[in-house]
């Protein structure tokens, strides 16, 4: 009997105690074969909390990494190997020294979407949906908030008694997104109140009815009286928006809204990684404990 790849799937679940997590902005397709689905501090938080052994990340390398450093006795594995983020490279070791000798109180604030050797030379870090509960927490008068320009800069503005010190980096999908599509899309859809990833630009947030996570804008959607809205962040959310929201409209800004590395995770790929158990996410011991450290201090100061 042929058996489906969402059959044998099911199978090797059970077989070798595998827990699946993706992030919203894989395929709607993988998605729905995942036990899991959030965005990364929901992937981060529960990946510290599931009973299986063996965890499957459906997600870029820093998202398996974070899992690891969070859960050195299982092991994780990572649907696609070469599944990157290059924001999370946008930042070096040498750029935060020099702000530590400049600043001697500052606070290094790391975006969860960062490698591990980033986190390990870091205090703290944050996701979108918990950076300025985090912020606000801190005791520290000046930030360095890396690696992304446009949610430290958002953040800024919620904190003004901090003095940030910014980093240039930044998603390449949402600073596709320009302020003349979503106003193209405002006329297209006047009654569409446009929800918006605070990665993307100042222009954009300033013309956004609100700025959240991903986990956020889902919610928000899910909970308002309005039947269509705009979206500018990546399209994989749409999969969810519309599975909880049968009954809205979901409008993206333009083709740009598309990450490429998150795409590179299919069926197949899921499959074969639960079959051979591989590319296991390794980790030298030493960096792992100095990354972990500023992951729990997160989960502490978000709680």
């Amino acid at each position: 009997m042929v058996i489906t790849m969402r059959e044998r799937i099911e199978q090797l679940k059970k077989e070798k105690d595998i827990v699946i997590l993706a992030h919203y902005y894989v395929d709607g397709e993988v998605q729905e074969i995942a036990d899991l689905v959030g965005d990364s501090y929901f992937l981060a938080k529960k990946a510290t909390e599931v009973s299986q052994q063996n965890i499957l990340f459906c997600g870029v390398s820093f998202m398996g990494e974070s899992a690891k450093i969070l859960n050195p006795g299982k092991r994780v594995i990572m649907a696609d190997e070469f599944a990157d983020c290059p924001m999370a490279h946008m930042v070096d070791i040498a750029k935060i020294q020099q702000v530590r000798e400049q600043y001697p109180d500052v606070a290094v604030v790391c975006y969860v979407n960062s490698t591990a050797e980033i986190k390990a030379y870091s205090d703290v870090c944050v996701t979108s949906s918990n950076a300025l509960r985090v912020v606000q927490s801190l005791p520290n008068k000046h930030i360095f908030f890396i690696p992304d320009n446009n949610l430290g800069r958002y953040i800024s503005t919620l904190v003004p008694e901090k003095e940030f010190i910014f980093n240039d980096g930044f998603c390449h999908v949402h600073t596709s997104i320009h302020r003349e599509n979503v106003e193209e899309a405002k006329k297209l859809h006047p009654n569409a109140p446009v929800l918006t990833h605070p990665e993307c630009t100042a222009d954009v947030l300033e013309i956004s009815d609100f700025i959240g996570s991903t986990s956020e804008i889902l919610d928000y959607a899910t909970k308002s009286d309005a039947k269509e809205f705009i979206i500018c962040t990546e399209m994989g959310i749409f999969f969810e928006l519309e599975q909880k929201n049968p009954d809205k409209r979901f409008y993206s800004v333009g083709h740009r809204q598309f990450c490429p590395n998150m795409k590179k995770i299919t069926l197949e790929k899921v499959v074969r990684a639960m079959e051979e158990m591989e590319p296991e996410v390794t980790m030298d011991e030493e960096l792992r404990v100095k990354a972990n450290a500023p992951l729990v201090k997160m989960l502490e100061l978000a709680k």
